[in-house]
């Protein structure tokens, strides 16, 4: 490579380093956390189901702002023994975690938590785990 291809290849690297990020901030969180590299793979969303596409109606958590923090609701079957969702986790905006709750089968006729978290500015994610088809991620959009 000679000197000019490197300095152009160069300066279109850093103008690129300028624009992109715009470009990459530009959609919703939902996007970004659906188009990253992990999502479909080692978490599932909505739209990157991965392997478990018949599944993501009744495994991707909603989440809801109340009055009192955040509700979360997976509306999957607690099937005792078979097939249910093990625990809720809220994460905060950087995925650092805030809190869990866990699940009884055999107890838990639905798979609703209520967070008394209000201290949040930006997003919050929320996952769901189930027993047989894993983790499945979401995001509440402040």
């Amino acid at each position: 490579m000679d000197r000019r291809s490197f300095i152009r290849i160069t300066a279109a690297g850093a103008a690129s380093g300028i624009i992109a990020p715009k470009i990459v901030l530009a959609g919703s969180l939902n996007t970004k956390i659906s188009h990253n590299n992990m999502a479909g793979g080692l978490y599932y969303t909505k739209e990157s189901p991965g392997r478990w596409h018949k599944k993501a109606g009744s495994h991707s958590p909603l989440i809801e702002k109340t009055d009192s923090g955040i509700q979360v609701i997976t509306g999957h079957p607690m099937n005792a023994n078979k097939h249910w969702i093990i625990k809720h986790v809220l994460l905060d905006k950087n995925f650092n975690y805030i809190e869990q709750n866990i699940f009884n089968p055999s107890e838990d006729n639905a798979a609703i938590s209520h967070f008394n978290y209000t201290e949040y500015d930006e997003a919050v994610y929320a996952l769901s785990v189930c027993n047989l088809h894993d983790s499945w991620l979401s995001v509440l959009e402040v």
